[in-house]
């Protein structure tokens, strides 16, 4: 009897090569920008207690209700792979005590996570984010810190069509006067059963109900910027300031709520216009209540989640050239067991170099070994034969042009890094 095959679970996908390269550049561009401003990185188990999701996403969330992966370990605890990052960040935080340390905390994080959604392009039940929070403070400077980094990431990328949508959603010295209007509203219109009751929970979550029919209904709701408190007011204005003063444009969106309940003040999303419906590549907001929430002190903080799967559509909407691959800058092609134990030498030298360095293996000829030297990208190759040992030397080939020049061998090291230099200016070891 046949096995059967075997496939990815429905709603995930395999990184596989030159993919998986580029999600791993997008990665490291964002980390980059994140680093520079005195972000440090944490990393969270990929499952956590349950509860601590529905204590603090919130459980009229679409997240809690419909999305998680939740299951009981062996030992009967209550598990859920992370459907996002930001509360077991501060679960962490909490836990360590470091909140009674030196604040603000500016840490980072990326990584995969898990949600039940109807797979579509560019939004998986497995994907890829990279997150930042700045913890410990309600100072608006870091909301703008955070929004400018983003941007800068993006910008860093090269996309040019991503767009800053911003709102404050106030907090318990406002919002219970909105939520009283807002429910108001809502009893008035023609909302099935199971939006009512989430209605009853978080009237909020109404405003971010994605069906057409129902967005049709709410173009006369009353909005949160109408009922912001001064102080509300003048934090949502400094962010304002801030951002004109690093040369950041946005687009005012009072409907704005996000889908997570822990948002407080400052809210905001990166937006792409090549991506149709589904057009959010990140956000995030101001999350002062969080802590609270999750049995901890009082905690301000702030920070946003990027989908770097959605920044790579994002990449190609735009037609942006693809970064920087792993492809190598040297490939070695030995002809002969004495000049494969050669070749491996200097591979490994070169590597230490900080050179991207490969080789030919499994004894191939020369025209087998030239064939893996152009798969491989290298600009570069390193061609050894008999003769060349006894001559002490290698042939180093430029193969954009096919010119060729004898090298000594204890010079081979020192005249690769000048043949890079002088292809590419400026280039560091990797």
């Amino acid at each position: 009897m046949s096995q059967p095959t075997l496939r990815a679970p429905k709603g995930t996908f395999d990184l596989l090569p030159p993919q998986g390269e580029a999600v791993l550049a997008v990665r490291e561009a964002m980390a980059q920008q994140v680093r520079l401003a005195g972000y440090a990185y944490i990393e969270t188990p990929a499952f956590e207690h349950t509860s601590l999701f529905v204590r603090g996403v919130g459980s009229s969330t679409d997240v809690v209700t419909k999305e998680m992966y939740s299951f009981h370990s062996k030992g009967g605890d209550d598990l859920t792979l992370r459907p996002e990052g930001t509360a077991s960040v501060m679960r962490a935080v909490l836990e360590a005590g470091l909140v009674n340390g030196p604040l603000p905390l500016k840490l980072w994080y990326s990584g995969s996570f898990y949600r039940y959604e109807r797979p579509q392009a560019g939004r998986y039940r497995h994907f890829s984010q990279v997150g930042a929070e700045a913890i410990g403070s309600d100072d608006p400077a870091l909301d703008a810190e955070l929004i400018v980094t983003g941007i800068d990431i993006y910008r860093s990328l090269g996309l040019s069509r991503v767009r800053l949508l911003l709102n404050s959603l106030g907090d318990e010295s406002d919002r219970p006067a909105y939520r009283a209007a807002l429910v108001e509203f809502l009893d008035t219109l023609d909302l099935d059963e199971a939006t009512r009751e989430r209605a009853r929970i978080n009237p909020l979550r109404v405003l971010d109900d994605k069906r057409a029919e129902v967005q049709a209904q709410l173009a006369k709701a009353p909005l949160m910027p109408q009922f912001l408190s001064a102080a509300n007011r003048e934090h949502y204005d400094t962010v304002r300031a801030l951002l004109t003063d690093a040369g950041v444009e946005w687009d005012e969106s009072p409907r704005l709520v996000r889908g997570l309940d822990y948002y407080t003040r400052t809210a905001f999303e990166f937006v792409h216009d090549g991506l149709g419906a589904q057009s959010a590549i990140g956000g995030g907001g101001r999350y002062d209540g969080l802590a609270t929430s999750l049995g901890g002190p009082s905690v301000p903080a702030v920070g946003w989640a990027l989908g770097v799967d959605r920044t790579l559509l994002a990449m190609r909407a735009e037609g942006v050239a693809p970064l920087e691959s792993g492809a190598v800058d040297v490939f070695a092609v030995p002809i002969g067991e004495a000049a494969a134990r050669v070749a491996f030498g200097l591979v490994v030298a070169l590597r230490r170099a900080g050179v991207r360095a490969d080789l030919a293996v499994d004894g191939r000829g020369i025209k087998g070994a030239m064939k893996a030297a152009d798969r491989s990208g290298a600009s570069l190759a390193l061609v050894i034969g008999d003769r060349d040992l006894e001559q002490h030397e290698v042939q180093l080939k430029t193969m954009s042009t096919g010119d060729q020049v004898s090298v000594p061998l204890e010079h081979v090291v020192d005249d690769v890094l000048a043949a890079l230099q002088r292809a590419t200016p400026g280039r560091k070891a990797q």
